[in-house]
């Protein structure tokens, strides 16, 4: 039992660090934010309390932690899994349709709030310098170089790997969180009157007051639940368990910072870089240990951020939703420590171009939440569909509402366009068009290029085993389908006549489960012919080269098809630029390229 109880404290300190960074760095900037935008009355400030409070209960406490948490494949959740469950649920037709527009623009969100959640995070803390005695004059350029550096570090450690350092992060974020819940409580005493706030009728009052004013102060409350949705997507690294508990600590700390920093204001009337004026207020003794926490908090918080980038991104390619990109396994042990690097250095420029575009978290926090709040009504709107499939009217209805509310939430946001928000659709544009013309680039290659059926590969096939000359060896070729041949193979036997002594057809067939491999291999096809395929789930990251050596296939070559796009259309010229960037299949599954032999064939589209 003891053993059983110190394994689930143990998860829920790992959560701390691998799953609430983002969510748990929000009262850096969060209460700064909102108090842009009205003036820190005690009315006003008891009523973006409660907003807070109530937002971080509805949002993640219902939404996520209940709701979508309840929706998973073997334990792994976000928004390609919902997509997956949909896909079980519906027939094809204009539903299907919608859902997969729905997670090609989910995903764009969540890259989208990928590039801005580092930026924010880091300028917020390191602008917490200027208060530490001697550095008051400090100049925003300095700051925004201290910013960068950290960011440019962060993301060149990527490609060590995070194993072998992310058993602290746990640990550092639980003292984050305690110094969060300690150093509110200080503030409560002051001004023990806040806690009314913890009432919603603070927040019904508050916006009946100012009506559709009040959607200016919805669009930075939705600063307060940033990192749920990276929330929900992370759960396969723990399970929903440990969330769940973690969730029963990190919330009332949340909640405990948000009061602390909302009675400061009421006690000093300083609304700029509240959480940091808040701890000096306390005792300045504490403040540079505060703020040399803070930043650490703040990178781990970036470092969850890039991990679970990478996660979605694999899981897109793996779809076939997105482009191949090289993949690299950073951890020996762990197959899920990935590294992607057109991926690492495509954000690091992104994250540099906002820090530089914005300057200040102040003027980035302007901007931030498009992204976030258009993500979460997605997924809200995926679950009250999976709900009405699957016949559970309450959750349904509950799902609805959150619709409604995070519609809210996304409108009050688009205020915030003329503000720099539009930077949000910008960075979400990108990976958006190149999606979308890589799924109808490649719908139509296929069309073009007929696959060749292995029945009428096969008779080919034993009259040119019995008749060609054969190279000593085994030969590898890559194909998507074992009923259907890729083109480029009958180039290669037929018109090249380049056999060996033994032809592995290898097939690697995505399922649309999250884990489990299987790998079969048929030696009854035909003389010298054998068919090796590889069943994955659509998270599992493999090394192919392993599970051929476990079969005793020593490959001496391994052929593969490459497409070289030609045309005048600006589409399918974009998706000729991204195949010839993107690497080969190949490559993708890290394959001795010693051995590699690419046969091109020229398609005009």
């Amino acid at each position: 039992m003891g053993d059983t109880a110190g394994a689930s404290f143990s998860k829920i300190i790992k959560s701390l660090g691998l799953v609430f960074g983002d969510i748990g760095t929000s009262p850096i900037y969060t209460v700064g934010a909102i108090l842009l935008f009205i003036v820190p009355t005690t009315f006003n400030m008891f009523g973006l309390l409660s907003l807070i409070t109530w937002t971080l209960f509805t949002i993640i406490t219902i939404q996520y932690i209940w709701l979508a948490m309840s929706l998973s494949d073997k334990g792994e959740g976000g928004t390609i899994v919902l997509k997956r469950i949909l896909d079980s649920l519906l027939k094809p037709g204009f539903a299907a349709f919608t859902v997969s527009v729905l997670t090609i623009i989910g995903i764009a969100l969540f890259i989208g709030d990928g590039v801005i959640t580092p930026a924010i995070s880091i300028l917020s803390a390191v602008e917490g310098i200027l208060l530490v005695p001697g550095f008051e004059e400090t100049s925003p350029l300095v700051l925004l170089l201290i910013a960068a550096v950290i960011a440019i570090s962060l993301f060149l450690f990527q490609r060590r790997g995070t194993d072998r350092i992310a058993w602290v992060f746990g640990p550092v974020m639980a003292i984050w969180f305690t110094a969060l819940a300690v150093s509110g409580a200080i503030m409560i005493t002051g001004a023990p009157q806040v806690l009314f706030a913890l009432s919603p009728t603070y927040a019904l009052d508050f916006i009946l007051e100012n009506g559709w004013a009040s959607l200016l102060v919805m669009s930075a409350i939705i600063l307060c639940v940033t990192g749920g949705e990276a929330l929900y997507a992370d759960m396969g690294h723990l399970g929903r368990e440990p969330i769940v508990r973690g969730w029963v600590v990190v919330f009332p700390a949340l909640v405990l910072s948000y009061l602390g920093q909302g009675a400061y204001v009421i006690m000093t009337d300083n609304t700029h870089n509240v959480l940091f004026s808040m701890i000096h207020h306390i005792s300045p003794i504490i403040y540079v240990p505060f703020l040399l926490l803070s930043l650490c908090a703040t990178v781990i918080a970036s470092q969850a951020m890039i991990s679970g980038m990478f996660s979605i991104m694999y899981q897109g390619m793996t779809t076939r939703i997105l482009p191949k990109m090289k993949v690299e396994y950073t951890s020996p042990d762990l197959q899920s420590q990935i590294y992607i690097r057109a991926v690492n250095w495509m954000l690091l420029v992104a994250v540099l171009v906002v820090m530089y575009e914005f300057r200040t978290s102040e003027n980035l926090a302007s901007a931030y939440g498009l992204a976030v709040s258009g993500s979460m009504m997605i997924s809200a709107i995926m679950m009250t569909l999976i709900f009405l499939y699957q016949h559970k009217p309450v959750q349904m209805i509950l799902s609805a509402l959150l619709i409604i509310l995070d519609g809210l939430f996304f409108i009050s946001t688009l205020f915030k366009i003329p503000h720099g928000a539009f930077w949000s659709f910008i960075i979400a544009a990108i990976p958006l068009i190149i999606i979308v013309t890589y799924i109808l680039g490649q719908k139509k290659l296929h069309a073009m290029l007929r696959p060749v059926l292995m029945g009428e590969f096969l008779p080919r096939y034993r009259e040119s085993y019995e008749n060609f000359p054969k190279i000593r060896g085994t030969a590898l070729f890559f194909m998507e389908d074992v009923k259907t041949l890729s083109p480029y193979i009958s180039q290669v036997i037929f018109k090249n006549e380049i056999l060996y002594e033994n032809n592995i057809l290898v097939s690697i067939d995505i399922t649309d489960k999250p884990f489990g491999i299987s790998t079969a291999f048929d030696s009854s096809i035909a003389p010298g012919l054998h068919i090796f395929t590889v069943t994955a789930g659509y998270m599992e990251v493999f090394n192919v080269v392993g599970l051929l050596k476990e079969r005793s296939i020593d490959e001496k070559t391994i052929f593969y098809g490459i497409e070289n796009i030609v045309s005048d259309d600006p589409l399918w010229i974009l998706y000729g630029i991204i195949k010839k960037v993107s690497p080969p299949f190949v490559q993708f599954y890290t394959l001795p390229p010693e051995k590699i032999h690419g046969v091109v064939t020229r398609v005009m589209m």
